[in-house]
């Protein structure tokens, strides 16, 4: 059976060079500098018009940790709302307690809300307290996949747990590594018996812009280039297409 490789993409740019590249599906963030947050209702729009593989749409109303107030509770469920109006065929969210346990009563409304799509529960998944327990928390719940680096900052430093949750999770839910590259990917499929991977083929591309102010910053401290971006590289995920098959 063929991998499904599934990219992570900011833009809609973006998407449609993973599309290019052979990818099977998107997952349409915002912001990837944090991490990913739930994309405007207008790029969820425009990604499903001009896309004919599945878009995954992200639920996070913000960066930083994934414990939310009552107020970015309610955001969420309308951006599932949101997401599945507009026709997405799946979403991805995580939502943990204070104490590093699943939030299971809040998954179960954002699930509740957005069925029948698929629902991924995202790479929170990573800074659970006892990844175990949040398998079989995941299960309970009806998640169709989890997305992992198997508790490290790397895939490939969280390759033994990974493995062993698809060993525990026999079948009973996608296990679904996260952060697959050019360079790591084979070793990722051999060694966890994965069926699914999440990944980044990213490239630098330059600003259309001939008139340039060097002088300003649009963001905080952290600054990347104001007159250059990251892109999906359509060839990468071909490569890397071309690995796992």
């Amino acid at each position: 059976m063929s991998i499904v490789i599934e990219v992570c993409v900011d833009t809609v740019e973006s998407a449609l060079a993973a599309q290019q590249g052979g990818a099977n599906r998107v997952e349409l963030c915002d912001n990837l500098l944090e991490g990913g947050t739930t994309p405007s209702a207008g790029a969820i729009e425009v990604a499903l018009q001009r896309l004919s593989i599945g878009v995954h749409v992200m639920i996070r109303p913000r960066g930083g940790d994934f414990c939310y107030s009552d107020v970015e509770f309610e955001i969420m469920r309308r951006d599932v709302a949101a997401a599945k109006q507009l026709g997405a065929c799946a979403i991805v969210f995580g939502i943990l307690r204070p104490d590093g346990t699943v939030d299971k009563e809040r998954s179960r409304i954002l699930i509740e809300l957005a069925r029948p799509l698929s629902v991924t529960f995202h790479r929170a998944f990573d800074v659970t307290r006892d990844p175990y327990q949040a398998l079989e928390d995941l299960i309970e719940l009806g998640v169709d996949r989890v997305l992992t680096s198997g508790q490290e900052i790397s895939v490939i430093e969280g390759l033994d747990l990974i493995a062993d949750l698809v060993r525990k999770a026999a079948g009973r839910i996608i296990i679904m590594p996260g952060g697959g590259t050019e360079r790591n990917i084979k070793k990722v499929v051999a060694c966890c018996g994965v069926k699914e991977v999440h990944v980044i083929a990213p490239t630098m591309v330059e600003s259309r812009m001939s008139y340039r102010n060097n002088c300003v910053f649009m963001g905080g401290e952290l600054r990347p280039p104001e007159y250059s971006r990251v892109t999906t590289d359509p060839q990468g995920i071909q490569r890397l297409r071309q690995m796992v098959d």
